[in-house]
């Protein structure tokens, strides 16, 4: 697969999918490639639907391993429908979240441990990681408090209900992953007002890019 494949990341709040509509915008100013914008879980029409069963507020009761195998099971069928084949000719992803939203949320948020939620999505990608991952720092609680203060204007969700300590934790394992994959992920301060968050990721890409002579 020749093409370029860039994911954006951040806690609830971080406004990733504001900088994601933005750098879709902007990016074709530096690139001959196609854009594809798309998200997770979803992206394509049966990953659609299993976003449905996942995020649902009334399926409060669903297991933690239930929901981690829904995700990679989502992000399988949105990586063969829509990820490959925009790949394959060698055109540009950006998407919403992939795998490490899983190793934050189901991993370290929900307890269930990096090396199981790996494992599953492993098997789901076949191994396909992004070229680059910007990740959009928040502190949790301003997160919310952006989530409150837009309620009417997004989706309410089921991670929605999640008490604060759970999106802190969220956010640890952002910060893990970081560490762990420096010459991958990027951090991006998500206080900054959204058209600097966008500026700040542009320039990431254009340094790595620039860097690796693939853009």
């Amino acid at each position: 697969m020749n093409g370029i494949f860039i994911t954006l990341e951040g806690p609830d709040g971080s406004g990733k999918t504001t900088a994601l509509q933005a750098i879709a915008k902007q990016l074709p100013e530096y690139t001959d490639k196609k854009i594809v914008t798309t998200r997770e879980p979803g992206g394509s029409p049966i990953a659609e639907r299993i976003r449905t069963i996942i995020l649902n507020p009334e399926h409060t009761e669903m297991d933690a391993r239930t929901e981690a195998l829904l995700y990679a099971a989502s992000r399988r069928q949105h990586l063969v429908e829509k990820v490959i084949p925009v790949l394959t000719n060698g055109d540009l992803v950006l998407c919403d979240r992939f795998v490490d939203s899983s190793i934050a949320y189901q991993g370290y948020a929900r307890g269930i441990g990096e090396e199981g939620i790996f494992q599953i999505n492993d098997f789901a990608t076949e191994g396909i990681q992004p070229d680059l991952t910007l990740y959009i720092d928040i502190d949790p609680e301003e997160g919310i408090n952006r989530i409150q203060r837009s309620e009417g204007s997004r989706e309410n969700n089921r991670l929605d209900q999640e008490k604060l300590t759970f999106h802190e934790k969220v956010r640890e394992g952002y910060l893990q992953l970081l560490k762990k994959h420096p010459n991958r992920i990027v951090k991006i301060d998500g206080s900054q007002s959204p058209e600097k968050v966008a500026e700040n990721c542009i320039e990431q890409i254009l340094t790595h890019f620039s860097t690796n002579k693939k853009l």
